[in-house]
């Protein structure tokens, strides 16, 4: 990204100069898809795809938003007392929402400000680009008005600004790997307790390749919204036979001599992904933890088959795009994200992805009618003041 370039547009739309440059990345999830909100483990990281941001402080109490990637929107305009939710403000209600909890947690926000936004991440792809706003805001507004709060309470605020304020039932872990990423380090996360550990993850040898379906995920929010209610009708049952506050307390082997007195396959299938997710996950960090990364690969594979048999969230796109990377040698392919569209990874050898990404390109187009998109991404750091390198 071309810092002149951003700050030559910050000075065309808004007429001043002197802005600030920040960035927040996007994330992939490396591995345990669906077990942030039944108090399990996840494996995400932060990559070099993500939003950049040129902004400054106003001398009265305006906020205008601009986004590149939504041009037809122009410039949103609000006020410092005026920031609740509308439905006809679009995208920009991800920034204002952050603007909002912050003062409502007391943060001394005392004047407007003027941001531009640009985003390198694919709408609808499922690699978190509305977290990266937040938390983007979230360092902008930390930096500009020097508030005291933490990159936690901050992944925080962004989890309250999607669950209360845009209305979807997300757990933690997009704001928390944007926010808290670092380079070559994917974060092993409790979702529960907000414990996390740094994995190394530097892949020698292997490159991520990010596999964009191309098919928008438009049943992705209510489909999210049904799998949890069914783990949680899940846990319910289960209670009844074992004292425990979430599925993610249970071993595989415990799940299998509960799992018969569920009362129906649907919530059997969607437990059985849930506990063995988590389990995966743990065994995933383990071994990158050794440098296993045929292990690793092999729990990938497994993670995406569970999706796609227990919890039926893949769809014939994903699927479509992790079956061709397995049969053109990739170590492991999954989908990652909510499902339903949106993308798949891949970790191929390095020297091998270009002939990897011609193959998988043919066989998506012959299995789906649609092209797929490829990006090769690294794991970046997370949300912070930007300087090009």
């Amino acid at each position: 990204m071309d810092a002149k370039l951003l700050k030559s547009r910050f000075e065309d739309i808004f007429k001043r100069s002197n802005g600030e440059l920040f960035f927040a990345p996007g994330r992939i999830n490396l591995i345990g898809e669906h077990t942030d909100y039944i108090g399990g483990h996840v494996l995400p990281c932060a990559i070099t795809i993500g939003t950049y941001a040129v902004c400054a402080k106003r001398g009265d109490h305006q906020i205008r938003l601009y986004s590149e990637n939504f041009p037809d929107s122009g410039i949103v305009c609000l006020d410092l007392s005026a920031t609740a939710y509308k439905k006809e403000d679009g995208w920009a209600n991800y920034p204002k929402g952050m603007i909002h909890y912050l003062l409502k947690a007391g943060g001394q926000i005392d004047s407007g400000m003027d941001i531009l936004f640009h985003g390198t991440i694919p709408n609808g792809a499922g690699l978190s680009s509305s977290a990266s706003i937040e938390m983007l805001t979230g360092s902008i507004l930390k930096k500009l008005f020097s508030l005291d709060v933490s990159d936690t309470e901050l992944a925080l605020i962004g989890k309250r600004v999607e669950n209360e304020f845009i209305g979807v039932n997300s757990g933690i872990m997009d704001q928390f790997a944007v926010q808290k990423g670092k380079k070559n380090m994917a974060i092993l996360l409790n979702c529960d307790k907000l414990e996390h550990e740094m994995i190394p993850a530097a892949f020698n040898g292997y490159k991520i390749v990010i596999m964009n379906t191309n098919k928008r995920r438009e049943l992705a929010a209510s489909k999210y919204n049904e799998r949890r209610s069914e783990c949680d009708e899940a846990l319910s049952e289960l209670r009844q036979y074992r004292n425990i506050a979430s599925l993610a307390e249970l071993t595989s082997e415990e799940f299998n001599k509960l799992e018969s007195l569920l009362s129906c396959e649907t919530l059997r299938k969607r437990a059985r992904h849930a506990v063995n997710e988590n389990e995966r996950t743990l065994s995933a960090a383990e071994a990158l933890k050794s440098n296993d990364l045929k292990t690793f690969g092999e729990l990938m594979n497994a993670s995406h088959r569970s999706l796609r048999d227990d919890y039926e969230v893949t769809g014939d796109e994903l699927d479509a795009l992790a079956e061709a990377a397995w049969k053109e040698g990739a170590l492991g392919a999954r989908m990652t994200g909510a499902g339903f569209g949106g993308c798949a990874i891949a970790i191929v050898e390095s020297e091998e992805t270009a002939g990897f990404i011609r193959a998988v390109s043919s066989h998506y187009r012959s299995r789906t009618g649609l092209e797929a998109s490829f990006y090769i991404a690294d794991i970046s750091d997370g949300a912070a003041e930007w300087r090009e390198k």
